[in-house]
Parts: structure tokens; C-alpha cells; sequence
């Protein structure tokens, strides 16, 4: 079936291409100008070092695999916001072309022959550069934003079963880290400095660490060992960690110091519990999501708090009397209008919602896939506060 779409795939990406190349390139230079030679091996290039980037994780190791990444990635982000800005310029060119002076030509003499053209030309050039300045600026800023690292979010949580003495629980929940060719040690550095600045009662990473494998990935997820929390950090595989070796990183990562929940539970001397299941991508590992193993047999006037990875295991969670599901997997959509996208796959997105008596919180994560952009999706690292109806 994956063969049959790789053609319709391929198509769509060269006819992308194209309109490109005709309205950045062809439409607004000379035959045989230098722009039009320049802009055509880019219009060639770009897409390759992009086929490149997405192919490279299989194919190349990792120090190889940045020089196409960095390139390749970018350019799938500002092509998207390229579409969506020359789309909005073939609206505008019309507009354009009735709002400029027409010159009224003198009763004896015919209207100047080159005068339409330049005109085009004109209008052309003007939705190019446009389109061109917003993509830029876009991506940029989205960049940075990636680059900068996560910033903190705060959300409060209320819980019937939670005891009085938990009133006030802070759980720092960071997903989707995303380690790889282009995202390393320095982004983790900043990760763990934020969560340790914020003094958390607990640290929650709820899957999707890394793209890559432990020797390659190792010494980038090392400064994980720093997290201090007074009740320790705690781990559940995402699906990218399926592709990368999960048993590996699940040893590596309790090497340093973080606890692994594969399908367990443990119980949490503030009055409540603490649970987690493998990632839906487990199953295909012989690894899938056991949540008897995790849930079943506990104190059910406890309050239970389950690791998840993706929001779409809410309805096992309900299923088992979870009080609060802590997700990640969708990024908020990363780059807008991915929100869309995610909301079809994902019963939520972002933020926190009610599910029966189970609440979901879904964090847009601390990295980036692909492109290390986000619109309209910041990443951040969420301290979840923890209240009880109790006090």
C-alpha cells in the first residue's frame, strides 16, 4: 500500500515545486537572467536536500545526517508558509494590477505597447517578495522560538480523591524532546535547567526523548542526570523511541537516575499513585500498553495519575479509573495550520480537558520534529498543580 502512495507523494511535492519556481522565479525575472539560473537549482536543490533529511535518519549516521537536516527541514517549514502566502497573493494580484495609475494616452498616439507587461512585472515581483518576506519572517521567528528553548506553563489541576496533604503537588510534565541531527546536549541542558529552576515535586517525561539511537543520542540526553525533584523523574516511551531502540533507552535512561514506568505503577507518599503504560507503538515490539498490569489492582480511593504518551489512550484510561491522563505526541499541531491536522487524530490537542470522571492534560512539548519550527505552537514544559477538594 506505502508503494502505491509514494508516486501520488512525489507528484504532488515536484507540482509543489513547481509553482514555486513559477511564481518565485520564472514569473518575475529574465529568460536567461541570473535569478532565473540561480532560483532554478535552488528550486532543484531544496527538495533534494529535504528528501535527503527525511531519508537520512535511516540511511546516514547522525554527523552526517546534520548537514542535510539543518537545510532540508528548514526548507519544508518555509515552503509551507511560501504556499500559504503566494495563495493568498493570487488574490491580491488583481487588486494590485486595478489599484496602479494607468498612464492616459494622448488622443493621437496608441497606448505605450510595453505597459501591460510591466505592469505584471511589477505586480509579480510584488507578491514574490511578499510572499518571500512573510515565509522568512515566519520561520525565523519559529526557529528562534525552538531554538530558545521551552518556556514554562502553569496549570492547575483539581482532583476529588487527592488528600489534603497533596493540595498543592507540582508535577513538571516535559514530552516530545526530540533529541537529534539538529536538537542535542545544549537543548537538554536548557530543558533540565528550566524544570530544575521551577523546584517541582515531581518530573514527569511522557515519551518521544529521541530520534536516534543511545551510542549516537547518549551523551545529548545525559544532562537528564541532573533532574532533581524531592520524588524523582519518571519515564514512559513515546513512539519514536520504537524506532530508535526503545529497550536501550529505557536502560539508559534509569542509568541516569530516571525512572522507567513500563506498564507499573508506584505509589506516591504525598496519598497518590503514579502510573504508566508503553506507547501504542509498543505492540508492534511485543511492548504494547498493558493497563491491567499498571492500574487494575490498586487502591481505587487513591487518586491515580497515568503517563501516557498519546491523548488518543484516554479512553483506556477512563476505562480504568484514571483521575488525570498527562500526554504529549501532538506538539499542539507544531506548525500551524497543523492544529488541524493533529485534532483529527487526536481527541485533544493541547491544554486540559474532561473526559467522564477522567481530566487529560496534553503539553506541546519541549522540541521540535522535522523543522525545528513552531507557529503557532510553542513549546513549553508544563507544571501541573495538583488540588485537592479535600482541604
Amino acid at each position: 500500500m506505502i508503494f502505491a502512495i509514494i508516486p501520488v507523494v512525489l507528484a504532488v511535492f515536484g507540482g509543489v515545486h513547481w509553482y514555486v519556481w513559477k511564481r518565485l522565479v520564472r514569473d518575475v525575472s529574465a529568460p536567461r537572467g541570473r535569478w532565473r539560473r540561480t532560483g532554478t537549482v535552488l528550486t532543484v536543490v531544496l527538495p533534494l536536500l529535504s528528501l535527503g533529511a527525511l531519508l537520512g535518519g535511516r540511511l546516514l549516521p547522525l554527523a552526517e545526517e546534520r548537514w542535510l537536516a539543518w537545510p532540508g527541514y528548514l526548507w519544508l517549514a518555509a515552503l509551507l508558509y511560501l504556499i500559504l502566502a503566494l495563495v493568498v497573493g493570487e488574490a491580491v494580484r488583481p487588486l494590485l494590477r486595478r489599484a496602479l495609475p494607468t498612464k492616459e494616452p494622448q488622443a493621437e498616439l496608441e497606448p505605450e505597447p510595453s505597459a501591460e507587461p510591466s505592469r505584471r512585472l511589477f505586480v509579480a515581483r510584488t507578491v514574490a517578495i511578499g510572499a518571500a518576506a512573510a515565509a522568512t519572517a515566519t520561520v525565523g521567528y519559529g526557529t528562534y522560538g525552538v531554538l530558545r528553548g521551552p518556556r514554562l506553563k502553569y496549570v492547575s489541576v483539581p482532583l476529588a480523591k487527592l488528600p489534603a496533604k497533596a493540595d498543592g503537588y507540582r508535577i513538571a510534565v516535559v514530552s516530545d524532546i526530540h533529541l537529534g541531527p539538529i536538537l542535542g546536549r545544549a537543548h537538554t541542558q536548557r530543558i533540565v535547567d528550566t524544570i530544575n529552576g521551577a523546584r517541582p515535586d515531581l518530573v514527569a517525561i511522557v515519551g518521544d526523548l529521541v530520534d536516534g539511537s543511545v551510542p549516537e543520542l547518549g551523551p545529548a540526553a545525559e544532562p537528564l542526570a541532573q533532574l532533581r525533584a524531592r520524588d524523582g523523574s519518571y519515564f514512559v516511551t513515546g513512539n519514536h523511541e520504537y524506532f530508535s531502540g526503545a529497550d536501550q533507552w529505557v536502560d539508559f535512561v534509569r542509568e541516569l537516575g530516571v525512572h522507567p514506568l513500563e506498564n507499573a505503577r508506584v505509589e506516591i507518599g504525598a496519598g497518590f499513585d503514579l502510573a504508566g503504560v508503553n506507547d501504542i507503538a509498543g505492540a508492534s515490539h511485543g511492548e504494547a500498553p498493558d493497563y491491567v498490569k499498571a492500574l487494575d489492582d490498586r487502591d481505587r480511593t487513591r487518586a491515580a495519575v497515568l503517563l501516557a504518551h498519546q491523548p488518543v489512550m484516554i479512553h483506556e484510561a477512563v476505562k480504568h479509573g484514571v483521575d488525570l491522563q498527562l500526554s504529549g505526541h501532538t506538539h499542539g499541531g507544531q506548525l500551524w495550520p497543523g492544529n488541524y491536522v493533529a485534532a483529527l487524530a487526536n481527541p485533544t490537542v493541547a491544554g486540559l480537558e474532561r473526559y467522564g470522571d477522567t481530566q487529560l492534560y496534553v503539553t506541546r512539548g519541549a522540541g521540535a520534529w522535522g523543522p525545528p519550527v513552531r507557529v503557532g505552537a510553542p513549546s513549553d514544559i508544563t507544571i501541573v498543580t495538583l488540588g485537592s477538594l479535600k482541604t
